[in-house]
């Protein structure tokens, strides 16, 4: 599970076994997780984050979105 970005306390990254679900990221922190959707951006799921958090998630992965879809694809393209 590569981790693609770090942005303050928040790790962002994809499961290896990803690959067959549309491009998206999972977030945790501590015992945290969500997990958006990249096209278009939007929450698919959520544990443990207060709604103030995945308002914070969703601006960085708004503001990082170009990067983190460049880093979806180049990873299951090169995983093949």
């Amino acid at each position: 599970m590569p981790t693609i970005l770090k942005a303050g306390a928040y790790r962002f990254f994809f499961y290896a076994g990803d690959r067959d679900e549309p491009p998206h990221i999972h977030i945790e922190h501590d015992d945290k997780l969500a997990k958006f959707w990249l096209e278009p951006v939007r929450l698919q799921s959520s544990g443990g984050f207060s709604r103030v958090e995945i308002s914070r998630i969703q601006r960085l992965v708004i503001d990082h979105r170009s990067q983190l879809i460049k880093a979806w694809h180049d990873y299951f393209r090169n995983s093949d």
